[in-house]
């Protein structure tokens, strides 16, 4: 199903109105109308506000039913059956390596090209996240702090402060996180 559909099936099923989900987003109804029918590609931003108001994680507009419901049978996610994730405006790419039942965590590895940044400005989303570089280079904008973090090194942040990543390295840059609450 269609990134825009599964979000109008979401808004239907939580019975909120179009301008109710504008009025909680703070995008307009219109945008809203043309995201719903795949008309218009939401940044990574709106996308959070739409999922937020829906009181979804973010990753489940990204996955189709049957994927969904095969994870909930079992605790397990084979290496081959793994959800991706390539989330518009962000040149991160995820691989969701938790389950879909697990309710309180979600765990994952993002890749990020050598100089790529997560997204152009900042973002924050109410969560905690640590995060372990498993290879290349990471600088790590959290606040007004900047952390540079080597190959095996980890860090846990606020993620309520706005936070954005850079690959600094001459290789791809690999992390594994885990976030909780699992809005992401």
């Amino acid at each position: 199903m269609p990134l825009g559909e599964k979000i109008r099936a979401r808004r239907q099923e939580a019975d909120i109105s179009l301008r109710e989900l504008a009025a909680r987003t703070g995008l307009s109804p219109s945008f809203v109308s043309l995201v719903e029918r795949d008309m218009a590609s939401p940044s990574i931003t709106s996308l959070r506000k739409i999922a937020d108001a829906l009181e979804t994680p973010l990753f489940h507009l990204f996955i189709n039913e049957e994927e969904e419901e095969e994870e909930v049978i079992s605790p397990v996610v084979r290496s081959d059956r793994r959800r991706k994730l390539m989330v518009p405006d962000s040149h991160l790419i995820y691989e969701i390596l938790s389950p879909s039942s697990a309710r309180q965590l979600l765990f994952f590895i993002a890749r990020l090209e050598p100089g790529a940044i997560s997204s152009d400005e900042p973002l924050s989303h109410p969560m905690e996240e640590c995060t372990f570089v498993l290879k290349g280079r990471l600088k790590l904008e959290v606040g007004s702090d900047v952390y540079i973090l080597e190959e095996g090194d980890s860090i846990c942040w606020d993620g309520n402060l706005p936070h954005r990543l850079t690959s600094i390295g001459e290789e791809t840059l690999v992390v594994i996180s885990a976030v909780t609450p699992p809005l992401f």
